[in-house]
Formats: structure tokens, sequence, C-alpha cells
């Protein structure tokens, strides 16, 4: 399968588990979000891989449109109803990737990404692109978990996730966003980094990731070194802990 198949493969199954997953309901990053938000009262906003939606209900009562951007047709589905239900009626829906966006230039005046990023097949293609669609005062604020820059302790990071869910692609480090975002044009305004649990049990459970990966987890973390259960946090029932970083980035 073509990856993006199997992205939509592996959301299409699980839509409706993200739209109540506490990592993406809740966090500081959401409230941090909405406060960049109200900088651009009435402003369009583009909600790139908006999974479940958390980021377009956030910011939906401050803009004057919303843009709720993903892949799966049936995480848009969950998107519309939700909004629905919450009289947001404000955020549309469009479907599409994050490589190709089909906008017109500096059509928003503020792009955002959340736990999005690490499946994107070409990371500096749609930096290019949300350079392109943003305007020349707008902003960007980009949320994902961030790589450890220490190679082991990467290396085991992108095993579990892979092994996890097979539509990952890169967990980047904050040095690698940064190098990107000078290469697309951009300048760091803020940054942003904090620990976030990941509970083992609803971590798998979510993605429906089968028993024979689950158990390969264990084994990855079984038999890593010291050094990366120190890091990770790592608990007896396998939950751990990992680096999560909000960028927010304007044009150069």
């Amino acid at each position: 399968m073509k990856q993006q198949t199997i992205i939509e493969n592996q959301f299409g199954n699980t839509a409706n588990a993200y739209l109540t997953s506490s990592v993406h309901a809740q966090g500081q990053d959401l409230l941090a979000i909405k406060k960049i938000a109200d900088q651009f009262s009435n402003g369009n906003i583009l909600d790139i891989g908006c999974g479940a939606g958390h980021v377009s209900y956030a910011v939906a009562p401050v803009a004057k449109q919303v843009i709720a951007y993903d892949l799966s047709e049936k995480m848009l589905t969950v998107v519309a109803n939700s909004a629905k239900e919450r009289q947001l009626l404000n955020i549309k829906m469009q479907q599409g990737i994050a490589e190709k966006l089909p906008f017109e230039n500096n059509a928003f005046d503020m792009v955002v990404t959340r736990f999005s990023a690490h499946h994107w097949s070409d990371v500096p293609a749609a930096l290019a692109e949300i350079h392109r669609v943003l305007t020349p005062k707008g902003v960007a604020v980009i949320v994902d978990i961030v790589a450890p820059e220490i190679v082991l302790n990467d290396t085991i990071l992108q095993t579990a996730e892979l092994l996890r869910d097979a539509s990952h692609v890169r967990d980047y480090s904050v040095s690698e966003w940064q190098s990107m975002f000078n290469a697309a044009g951009f300048k760091v305004d803020h940054k942003d980094n904090w620990k976030l649990v990941m509970i083992f049990e609803e971590w798998i459970k979510r993605m429906q990731t089968p028993k024979v990966r689950v158990d390969a987890i264990r084994d990855v973390f079984d038999c890593a070194a010291q050094e990366v259960l120190d890091y990770f946090l790592l608990q007896k029932d396998y939950s751990f802990s990992i680096d999560a970083a909000l960028f927010e980035v304007r044009k150069s």
C-alpha cells in the first residue's frame, strides 16, 4: 500500500477514539493556540491534519472561518458531526495532504498543525506550502512529539512509534525542526516544550495495535539500555514519557 492509503486505513478505523482521547482533547498547548488565535480576530485559520478537530474547536469562536483539513475522510466526518453538535458553524471540512494544499497564496492568517507532522511524507514540502498560503503577517503553529537529540534514544522512540502505528514516518528533533524552518523561510518567534506521559494501554488501544506489535514494543523496552529507560521514565506497566514542543513561526 502507498503511505497515504496506510494513513487513511489507520485513522479511518480509529477516528472516534481520537475525539475522546485525553492526550488530544486536552493540554496547555490548546490554550496557547487559542491565545495566539486571539491575535487574529475574525481571521481565516487552517488546521492541517486536524484529526478529530480539537484545534478547530478551540479557535473557531474567534475566527471568521476555520478549514479542518485532513487526509482521512472518516476523521473529517467526526469533525463535521462534532462541530455541528458544538454549534461551530464556521468550521468547514476539506480533504487533502499537507504537501499539496489546495488554497491560494496568502489565504490564511494562521495555520496550525498539532500531532500530525510525524505522519507527513515530506515535511519540507509541507512547510513550503504553509509558507505559501500564509499571509505576510500571519503565524504558523506546529505542535508535535519531538525526538531526542541523542541517537540511541531517538532510535528507540522511532522503533516504538512505528511498531505501534504503521503510518508513522518520523518524530523530528528540535534541531531538525529549526533547520527545516530556516530552509522554508520561517523564523521561530516562540518555542515551548514539555513532557507528555503516554499511558501504555491507552496508547496502544487508541491505535488498535495488533498484539504481535504490542509484544514487540514491550520487548524493545525490555532489551533497552538503562540510559534509555531513564530518559523515557519507563514504568512497570510500560507507560513512558516523551517530549512535545510548540513552535510559533512567522515568515522571515
